[in-house]
């Protein structure tokens, strides 16, 4: 089984590529899911501050790689699929972990695109756990760079660039696919 990790910045495209993944029946995990049920569970509202929050305590307590571990817990439920999809790898730590565990299977895909691109798709998008304010969606930048984000996308098997049309992005990510 070949498994891809998307990555990328906030509103980057990780979730176009993931919806496209899903259309084509591919299995996929998302890993802020996780993270929305252990928000969740601590009795936090689902914002951008607290899910955050959340995100940095456990991998303060639990150490860096700790979603890429309940990540592949989730895998080993799934039934076997000839493709893959994690959504949402964040640091280097994780990408060793996966590394370890799923060897040359895995594969890490960086979606790259500007910023002012990326803070209006998260604009439009409106989830609830997006940043509301150009502020707020630097602060998330910082958060998540902070975490080693930077580094897990320009260490990246594959980058695809997402600076041009919706369907030029969609079929360089189906062409990904289909190669594999």
């Amino acid at each position: 089984m070949k498994i891809i990790a998307f990555t990328g910045m906030p509103g980057s495209g990780k979730s176009e590529a993931v919806q496209l993944a899903k259309d084509r029946g591919i299995p996929v995990v998302r890993m802020g899911d996780l993270v929305w049920e252990e928000t969740k569970r601590q009795g936090k509202p689902l914002d951008d501050q607290h899910v955050g929050e959340v995100a940095s305590q456990m991998r303060t307590e639990q150490g860096m790689d700790m979603w890429a571990r309940r990540t592949m817990e989730q895998i080993r439920t799934l039934k076997p699929s000839s493709l893959l999809v994690i959504d949402g790898v964040r640091n280097p730590e994780e990408i060793d972990y996966f590394k370890k565990k799923l060897g040359k299977d895995f594969l890490v895909v960086a979606i790259d695109a500007c910023e002012e691109l990326r803070q209006q798709r998260v604009a439009a998008r409106g989830r609830i756990d997006d940043a509301a304010s150009t502020k707020k969606f630097k602060e998330r930048d910082q958060r998540e760079i902070q975490w080693g984000l930077q580094k897990v996308i320009a260490e990246a098997d594959i980058i695809i660039s997402n600076n041009t049309s919706l369907q030029e992005f969609q079929h360089q990510v189906l062409q990904l696919f289909d190669q594999l």
